[in-house]
């Protein structure tokens, strides 16, 4: 069962394949939207060590052969450093401006893979193949292409459309719980941030999303993902919607710098973490119930999630560090933090007067309660 979603951006449209499969058919679905005659994948360690021969085969049965640039796993790749060793790699493939990249991996990959792309000859076309639940439900979606600055996340970068994205859901069953839950985090937002109903089926099935059941994993993808498009064809370069998916990662961001962008915080643990405190920061400006935040962090702690600061191993900075580490978010807008703020279960809004004030306050008791 393969569900179809359409990316509406004009002639820079695309489809998004979701279904169990997608890799042994990669080459008859990527051949429609190649212009020249070759490809290069680009992947990390672990994904090449457990996928790649299969995505070989699979382009290959649609008369595809492509090379593949290996790199290093982790947060820690999306660098000035691994991007000019990925940039010499594709030049020496003498990729060219009618070839195709193929983003195979998780956000990091796909984030870094997409900017070397747009990047590289002025822009060539690539694929997204993402490989984890995050990328399936956000990164590979919409566009959004770059790597890390020692100053922030995310700070340098391009839109640049994918041709494709092949959602293969076969690939979530090697997953560890601990990258499956981070995943879990970015699609739970979508329901905190626009669709309540989303949320409470979230509630429900949830645990039997973790525990395997297709369907209930292809009926999240598909709603994620169809939540996205519509935002991403609204506002392709978030000059205002495409804002609200960024729930919990001013917090979340700020986090990630924090922790040094390693294996102490996985990006979607520093999503629910963050939108745990949105939603109480929230409560707190007297914009939503108690009841808001305190529904958030009971479906995280049921599905074994991080919630607060406390989850969080190894020494933390200060709340004055932590504001400072969001001014440096992409989020800020005339020196004032944006925050993505909500009035209840499924209806956030911008809000660019937030006091970050009241948000170092937030930070203070979340690290006092850390300290116990």
């Amino acid at each position: 069962m393969i569900e179809t979603l359409h990316v509406a951006l004009g002639a820079r449209g695309y489809d998004i394949r979701i279904g169990p499969g997608l890799l042994a058919r990669a080459g008859a679905e990527i051949a429609p939207v190649m212009r020249g005659r070759k490809a290069a994948i680009v992947t990390e360690e672990r994904v090449a060590a457990l996928h790649l021969p299969a995505l070989r085969e699979g382009l290959a049965a649609g008369g595809i052969s492509a090379e593949a640039v290996i790199l290093p796993p982790g947060e820690g790749s999306k660098s000035f450093a691994v991007f000019e060793r990925l940039l010499s790699a594709l030049l020496d493939l003498r990729i060219g401006r009618d070839d195709l990249v193929i983003a195979f991996g998780g956000g990091v990959i796909g984030d870094l893979a997409g900017f070397a792309a747009a990047t590289l000859r002025r822009g060539v076309d690539f694929v997204q193949i993402p490989t984890t639940l995050l990328a399936q439900v956000d990164s590979s979606v919409g566009g959004k292409t770059g790597i890390n600055a020692p100053q922030g996340k995310n700070l340098i970068g391009a839109f640049h459309q994918p041709r494709l994205v092949l959602a293969d859901t076969g690939l979530l069953d090697t997953l560890t719980e601990r990258d499956f839950l981070s995943g879990y985090a970015e699609t739970v937002k979508y329901g905190l941030l626009g669709d309540a109903a989303f949320f409470e089926r979230l509630e429900r099935v949830g645990p039997a999303l973790k525990a395997g059941d297709e369907a209930a994993r292809i009926a999240a993808i598909r709603r994620a993902c169809e939540m996205k498009a519509g935002i991403v064809a609204r506002d392709e370069t978030e000059t205002g919607e495409r804002a609200l998916l960024n729930l919990g990662h001013t917090f979340g961001h700020a986090l990630e710098a924090a922790t040094g962008y390693s294996d102490r915080l996985l990006h979607g643990e520093a999503v629910s973490i963050g939108c745990a405190l949105a939603f109480e920061f929230s409560m707190r400006l007297g914009l939503c119930a108690q009841e808001a935040p305190s529904r958030v962090r009971a479906h995280f702690r049921e599905m074994g999630m991080r919630t607060t600061l406390a989850d969080i191993e190894g020494e933390l900075p200060g709340a004055e560090t932590l504001v400072s580490l969001m001014g440096q978010d992409k989020k800020v807008k005339d020196g004032r933090l944006v925050f993505i703020l909500a009035r209840g279960i499924g209806e956030a809004f911008i809000a660019a007067d937030a006091p970050a004030e009241a948000a170092r306050a937030l930070l203070e008791d979340a690290l006092a309660e850390r300290r116990g």
